[in-house]
């Protein structure tokens, strides 16, 4: 699942590890990305301390066996996560799906924990990139989901998604404990203070599309990206 920051992506992970069929893996990218970037992300520090750094290893990873051999390898990804410099090869051995926002209640989340985002820090241009790759590949487009849609109605979206991915649906997606999860990147405390209370999918709330004017150009850089997502996005 390749998503941006603040697209509702670990409720998601959630979800899907709420299956008894299903285990999980949270941003496997993400140590790599920073020692990369150098970016100072919050918790930077022990992620590389903690993580795999070496996007090889992590490839193998993603597309080893899987200890007690679930159905489903669920992978949260940040789409930004990908770098050019990372092959790409090992990518055609997955089912890949996208989740999108509408850009500007993103960005305004986003602001909120990363005072001076870019246009590449969104994910969208990756995502872009990476869903016309597969559709050239496969020649179907692959799914996409939609946070505002995911939320209004979870069941229907997620009953799509699922029949998409061929599986079943599992009612239990809708509903989980709360709290953290072993699965859980180290660097759950500094973003996932409001998945952790939840136990499900909140409720969907109008978001304000305003935001300070010297935004104004990467908002709208982004809803140009959006759009070439945004028509093949799953609905109830």
């Amino acid at each position: 699942m390749w998503s941006g920051p603040r697209n509702v992506s670990t409720a998601l992970m959630r979800s899907f590890g709420s299956r008894a069929d299903t285990v999980v893996c949270d941003e496997p990218l993400y140590a790599h990305y920073l020692q990369q970037t150098g970016l100072p992300h919050p918790m930077a520090d022990e992620v590389l301390r903690v993580h795999e750094t070496d996007w090889r290893q992590v490839a193998a990873w993603l597309t080893g066996p899987v200890a007690g051999q679930p159905r489903i390898f669920y992978q949260k990804h940040m789409a930004h996560h990908l770098l050019d410099s990372i092959g790409r090869d090992w990518l055609g051995s997955l089912t890949h799906a996208f989740l999108v926002r509408s850009p500007r209640a993103m960005l305004r989340s986003l602001l909120a924990v990363l005072p001076n985002p870019r246009l590449e820090d969104t994910g969208l241009p990756q995502q872009v990139a990476l869903f016309e790759a597969v559709l050239a590949q496969q020649g179907t487009p692959p799914p996409v989901v939609d946070s505002a849609s995911l939320l209004k109605n979870p069941e229907a979206v997620l009953r799509r998604l699922c029949d998409r991915l061929g599986v079943a649906f599992d009612p239990a997606m809708l509903a989980w404990s709360p709290g953290p999860r072993a699965t859980d990147g180290c660097w759950a405390p500094a973003w996932y203070s409001n998945v952790e209370r939840s136990t499900g999918f909140l409720p969907y709330r109008e978001e304000s599309a305003e935001l300070p004017v010297r935004w104004e150009p990467l908002a709208q850089a982004c809803e140009a990206l959006y759009a070439q997502l945004v028509p093949y996005a799953l609905h109830a």
